[in-house]
């Protein structure tokens, strides 16, 4: 029997209009909006399905509507029934696709899910504007060198996303100065993010803290599915696990090459990539080209996955 892995996307993915057709199709995933809604205290499916746009990218909205858009593409998939969604084997996220990947996985709610997905990205956004910073897609280069780079100019590797494309994040001013590093050592390109922070570097130092205080007051229950963590590649598989895990990744990159190189080596063949957007899916395909991949993001994605 094939063995298949559930990954969900995280900033970067968003789009005025994600989730609309799931809204109006299936009462599963309007439920989710709905609690989302609620929890935050503001309409964020709304802000998902109209936008405008600059309001969506703030990192303080973005996070929690991703979570909500992913969530609303799980619940409209598990409603279709039968077997056309495979129990997976494991579940992953990328970076805050993480928090979306916990809640499938049963470790909380759906409406915790985007409270602390909120409370992260404000967080997050917070930390970003007292030590200003950024992050910038470095790719055609290996990652031993990109390393060396990062020491001397003081910026850290922040995702190691698959062979030839990793991020890089760090202070404005050491950041620009990897940046021209990077492209005279031979980089075929670099794109710089529209993020707020020095994502997943000692910066967001100030949000572990504040984050630390929010979890404290959530109980959090052992995954029904092992979760692959982003910062050691290796699976969460108790309830005291995850905190830490979720602190460690605001400073520290995600491993996710690493963690798909994982899930194969454990007999997975098939990646179900469950939110807006194919980026995980793009990443998948360069780090093992066996890989069979399919997306659930929209109301066709999830017909099609009815007649597969």
């Amino acid at each position: 029997m094939t063995q298949v892995a559930w990954v969900f996307p995280g900033q970067g993915s968003q789009f005025v209009g994600m989730g609309r057709d799931l809204y109006d199709n299936f009462a599963s995933s309007r439920a989710v909006f709905e609690q989302a809604d609620k929890a935050l205290g503001f309409p964020l499916s709304r802000l998902c399905f109209e936008g405008p746009e600059d309001e969506l990218r703030q990192t303080i909205n973005t996070q929690p509507a991703l979570v909500a858009a992913g969530l609303a593409c799980l619940q409209a998939a598990r409603s279709i029934g039968g077997n056309k969604l495979p129990v997976p084997a494991f579940v992953a996220g990328h970076s805050l696709g993480e928090y979306t990947a916990l809640a499938a996985a049963g470790v909380f709610g759906f409406d915790v899910a985007v409270r602390l997905a909120r409370e992260r990205g404000r967080l997050m956004h917070e930390a970003g504007q007292v030590r200003p910073g950024g992050m910038a897609a470095v790719i055609g280069m290996d990652e031993q060198p990109l390393a060396e780079i990062c020491q001397k100019t003081g910026t850290r590797m922040a995702n190691i996303n698959c062979p030839g494309q990793i991020v890089i994040s760090g202070a404005a001013e050491d950041l620009a100065r990897a940046i021209e590093m990077v492209k005279t050592a031979g980089a075929s390109r670099v794109i710089p993010l529209q993020v707020s922070g020095a994502f997943h570097t000692p910066l967001m130092q100030p949000a572990v803290e504040g984050m630390s205080k929010f979890m404290a007051s959530f109980s959090f229950q052992k995954p029904a599915i092992p979760v692959v963590g982003n910062t050691n590649a290796l699976p969460l598989t108790t309830a005291e696990a995850v905190k830490p895990e979720l602190l460690n990744q605001l400073c520290n990159p995600v491993q996710w090459q690493r963690s798909i190189e994982y899930i194969v080596s454990n007999g997975v063949s098939t990646f179900i990539e469950i939110g807006p957007g194919k980026v995980l899916t793009g990443l998948i395909k360069r780090i093992n080209k066996e890989a069979k991949t399919i997306n659930i993001g929209d109301l066709e994605s999830v017909k099609n996955l009815a007649i597969q």
